[in-house]
């Protein structure tokens, strides 16, 4: 296991309490530190980690990570942001699947206090867990991020550290009121303190009750999408069952589960009028920072935003040598080369040069002897290839005879009738 040890006093204190812990239990214990280059002092408190965990035998690792300052989530963030992904990188490199931090009861009460000042919802006021998968920090989804001092307060860690005479960093930017977690932690809180004592505990108990709230709220989100999944889409009919809360609350895990940032309430309910009130046949489409919305016949699709110059790629020749797959970046997904009744002959697909490309306007395929040869327009609307993705779908030629075409199948003329093992070509677009 690893701790995030910036040298200040939680993660000192959690340092050597993991250290008494990993000798008792033979276990080894890695220090990360991450080096931001924002303080003049920051050099000194990585030697003085290095120096920390030397005189204890801990193994130590550290990275250097440059901070935009013009980044327009702010320094904090961008830091947070870039400390989480070195301590990630730090975990694969070591081969370490548990990454422990020093977080505390203050620090939840802070989070869920500022959560509450920026109108979160529940999600936000569940604060943090004891333990989770944070694979949009860490990433990588297999590591476990864990907070074993949730239930302890700043003063017992201050405590700790002077009957053991642990020696500690101060940073200075923890003073910086600037900064809004700062603001709190020094002119709120105490005030709060004052007035309420023993805040920290019923914040952190408000903290759980959110939690269960929010487990019970994605129990019934992955409840309600199973129900309106149309394979990647969502049916859009299914949806009209559902009020605007339920909905809303599918939609904000759907997007979870795809990678997608969570929008916000104002978005959400735009979207959603949008979605349910557009005609049968509308082409609509939502713009979101990560991707796009789109709705084609009752189906609500998530589709990514593509940069202009993706429409504009130069064929590509290539030779089939057996593979199952050949991924072809460029063109934003895999081709697969699948055992099939009816296929080409792979034998002599094996010798042919092939391309693929994009469309360039003409294209015309013939999916079977008993039907006609038809334009590739009048084959996606058959097969109700939604217009969007028409311009993206490759086609696959041997020399200037079109052998298959995305989103429709391969063309009849070269398939084979004798025996031997047949290739049948699919596309799979990347997530």
């Amino acid at each position: 296991m690893a701790i995030a040890y910036s040298g200040g006093l939680d993660s000192a204190a959690l340092l050597h309490l993991l250290h008494a812990y990993a000798q008792h239990h033979g276990l080894e214990l890695f220090a990360f530190h991450v080096h931001h280059g924002l303080s003049l002092n920051a050099d000194s408190w990585l030697a003085h980690c290095e120096q920390q965990c030397a005189a204890l035998g801990v193994a130590f690792d550290a990275r250097r990570v440059q901070i935009e300052k013009k980044e327009k989530s702010g320094i904090e963030e961008a830091a947070r942001h870039s400390r989480y992904a070195a301590l990630g990188e730090m975990c694969r490199t070591h081969d370490v699947p548990l990454l422990l931090t020093a977080h505390h009861q203050d620090d939840q009460a802070e989070t869920v206090l500022l959560q509450l000042l920026r109108g979160s919802g529940v999600a936000g006021l569940s604060g943090m867990d004891s333990a989770n998968h944070a694979a949009d920090l860490l990433g990588d989804a297999s590591l476990l991020m864990g907070r074993p001092l949730l239930q302890l307060a700043r003063v017992d860690l201050a405590a700790y550290t002077t009957a053991h005479a642990i020696a500690f960093v101060e940073d200075e930017s923890n003073l910086d009121p600037r900064y809004a977690r700062n603001a709190l932690r020094h002119q709120v809180m105490p005030a709060l303190a004052q007035h309420f004592p023993g805040f920290q505990q019923r914040f952190a108990r408000t903290a759980q009750h959110a939690q269960s709230a929010q487990r019970l709220l994605i129990e019934l989100a992955a409840q309600d999408l199973a129900l309106c999944l149309d394979g990647a889409c969502l049916d859009v009919s299914k949806l009209r069952q559902f009020s605007a809360d339920r909905i809303d609350n599918m939609l904000r895990y759907w997007f979870g589960l795809r990678s997608v940032r969570m929008p916000s309430t104002a978005w959400l309910n735009e979207m959603r009028t949008q979605l349910l009130e557009a005609k049968h046949d509308a082409q609509l489409c939502v713009t979101h920072a990560d991707c796009h919305i789109r709705r084609h016949r009752d189906r609500v699709y998530i589709t990514p935003k593509l940069d202009p110059e993706t429409l504009e790629q130069e064929p590509r020749a290539f030779h089939w040598q057996g593979e199952a797959a050949i991924h072809f970046a460029e063109f934003g997904g895999t081709l697969f080369f699948e055992a099939a009744e009816q296929g080409a002959d792979a034998a002599w697909l094996r010798s042919q040069d092939l391309t693929i490309q994009l469309r360039s306007g003409g294209e015309r395929l013939k999916p079977a002897f008993n039907r006609p040869t038809k334009s590739l327009k009048y084959h996606y609307q058959a097969c109700d290839v939604p217009a969007w993705e028409r311009e993206r779908l490759p086609l696959v030629f041997v020399g200037k005879q079109l052998l298959f075409a995305a989103g429709i199948g391969m063309d009849c003329h070269q398939l084979s009738s004798e025996a031997g093992p047949h290739i049948a070509f699919r596309w799979q677009f990347d997530l």
